[in-house]
């Protein structure tokens, strides 16, 4: 799939049909995250495949978010932050964060040239999901992914355009100035 192709098309789904998805095509997924940049080449991520169908009950409880249950998968993914902390002490949550969208975007990116569907869960209870699925305290829950088949088709929405968020030199500045006394 052309890659400005994938990044246009992919988008949130919260309906998904009843096929199952071959898992070897999600651990597919998982492993492209692996190549996203890492701060010190610390890979901080773990992801958690789950099909247990009590367990993504319990998911979806934690999100309070229904359509959870409609996935045949839910990927879980975390950070370790201990590495990256004793590297980068206070800096290093940041660069936790920073590490797991890079390798997330990695991961939806592939799900979408793979023909799946998923929807970036954000909000739930940690503990719940800490709890369910026995991840050590000292490990951050960062998002939650109900993977699937889309049922129907969802909506396009609009997208934020270019020229809300494209700032030259300093932030609002809106133009780029030319630059003075130019020689050739």
């Amino acid at each position: 799939m052309d890659l400005d192709k994938a990044i246009k098309s992919r988008q949130s789904v919260r309906k998904f049909s009843s096929k199952k998805p071959d898992w070897r095509d999600i651990i597919e997924c998982i492993d492209s995250a692996r190549y996203a940049p890492m701060a010190g080449n610390y890979f901080s991520l773990k992801f958690i495949v789950v099909d247990d169908k009590k367990k993504i009950e319990k998911l979806a409880e934690a999100a309070q978010q229904d359509f959870i249950l409609q996935a045949q998968y839910v990927v879980v993914v975390c950070t370790n932050p201990k590495t990256t902390l004793n590297a980068y002490e206070e800096r290093g949550k940041i660069y936790c964060r920073q590490q797991a969208g890079a390798a997330i975007q990695n991961f939806l990116l592939k799900i979408q040239e793979k023909g799946l569907f998923t929807c970036w869960v954000g909000y739930f209870v940690d503990e719940q999901i800490k709890n369910e699925l026995k991840i050590p305290a000292n490990i951050n829950v960062e998002a939650i992914f109900p993977i699937g088949y889309e049922l129907g088709k969802t909506r396009k929405k609009s997208k934020v355009n270019i020229d809300s968020i494209l700032f030259f030199n300093k932030y609002k500045e809106k133009k780029m100035k030319k630059p003075k006394n130019l020689r050739h």
